[in-house]
């Protein structure tokens, strides 16, 4: 199930329109109260998110769900015709998994709604990540800093997961894109760069176990440790 919070009702009837005809099952709410209290009755695989809405924006309520215990982990795409570096950035920065400014394709968003369900769909990977004061469980979501949980969103983790499991092998920001967002992202490798920075941020005195490598990308441990 995708829920959309939009108050257009034109965009809102035309996603999920869209989005039912590809086999996606979907529900749409004109209005933040209507959509809490669905949340309350069930709980979405993904959530489609404008920005501008009556009573409460869309930035309040990304971080009430990244704040919630039950909710943090949920997929969440920006919606929005607040289209700037800056705008994208601070929906990154308040958890957003992806962002989508408006006028965009039908197509590419649904492609970016099945890319990001498939990834956040992952939980057979047993493997267990150790360094330093870092620990990461990817088929638990489980990531702590000196035994202490950090909850990141679902790209900061997939990143975190990217570079263990490639670990002493530079990751370029290309490969980074392809590999997470799943497809062509206008080239805004700045993306990555936001992402590595609230990764390192959350991770506190662990992240600088993320290392930079001037004009390639970035990585974890190797043999210049």
């Amino acid at each position: 199930m995708i829920y959309f919070l939009e108050d257009d009702n034109n965009i809102r009837n035309f996603v999920i329109y869209a989005l039912n005809n590809t086999g996606l099952e979907a529900e749409g709410f004109d209005h933040p109260d209507a959509f809490w209290e669905a949340m309350n009755k069930k709980q979405p695989d993904l959530l489609l998110l404008d920005i501008m809405l009556p009573g409460e924006d869309g930035i309040s309520i990304l971080k009430k769900i990244r704040a919630g215990s039950s909710t943090k982990n949920l997929p969440v795409i920006m919606l929005t015709a607040k289209g700037t570096e800056y705008d994208k950035v601070m929906g990154l920065d308040s958890g957003a998994d992806d962002y989508v400014a408006k006028p965009f394709g039908t197509m590419e968003l649904i492609s970016r709604i099945k890319a990001l369900l498939r990834r956040s769909g992952k939980s057979d990977d047993p493997v267990e990540y150790r360094r330093d004061n870092l620990y990461l469980c990817p088929s638990k979501h489980i990531v702590k800093v000196d035994g202490k949980d950090v909850t990141l969103t679902l790209k900061e983790f997939e990143l975190l997961c990217i570079l263990f499991k490639n670990e002493g092998v530079v990751m370029t920001r290309d490969e980074i894109l392809t590999k997470i967002w799943g497809y062509e992202f206008d080239g805004e490798n700045r993306t990555v760069d936001v992402h590595i920075r609230t990764l390192r941020s959350k991770l506190g005195s662990a992240g600088k176990l993320i290392e930079t490598v001037r004009g390639l990308g970035y990585k974890i441990g190797g043999s210049n440790d």
